[in-house]
């Protein structure tokens, strides 16, 4: 492992194996589950004409979050930024610290100040995210609680993704 590698936490769609490795092209030395804390999810960065967010960080002393750790080469973390738009404003690295197995591990990840609290997942973009818990072994509950969020209409579809969804 060279020297420079360092934790990263994703807990959108990063989280998915087939979006991380596969589209974003990042192989990690290692991969481990963990729960933030003092952060909640939210889908408030906007993207496309409608409804539609993908997923941030919410500041909430209160509230937690599970998610995955990459262990990544600096390298790797400066294709990570790009490939999320850090160099354009769109997120901005933070460092947190995220329990693993009762233990307290130091990861960067990042947050958008680009909100609008109105916005929601679609059903596609929750998918992934559902993909990534699932794939690896976050507990049931936080599944629940994916599964539970309120849906955008997805204008990319021209319909709610389930068809059992009405339109706005």
């Amino acid at each position: 492992m060279p020297d420079d590698a360092h934790w990263y936490f994703a807990y959108g769609s990063n989280m998915q194996s087939a979006t991380f490795r596969g589209r974003r092209r990042l192989e990690p030395a290692e991969a481990r589950s963990g729960l933030l804390r003092g952060y909640g999810l939210c889908f408030d960065i906007p993207i496309g004409s409608g409804k539609r967010g993908v997923a941030n960080l919410c500041v909430a002393a209160d509230a937690s979050l599970w998610g995955v750790l990459y262990l990544l080469t600096a390298k790797q973390h400066a294709h990570l930024d790009r490939t999320e738009g850090v160099p354009n404003g769109l997120y901005r690295r933070v460092q947190v610290e995220v329990e693993v197995s009762g233990e307290i591990v130091v990861a960067e990840t990042l947050i958008s100040e680009r909100r609008d609290a109105a916005r929601l997942p679609s059903f596609r973009y929750r998918a992934l995210l559902l993909d990534g818990a699932r794939e690896h072994g976050l507990p049931e509950d936080w599944v629940r609680t994916l599964e539970g969020w309120t849906l955008a209409w997805d204008e990319r579809d021209g319909a709610f993704n389930p068809p059992d969804l009405a339109p706005p």
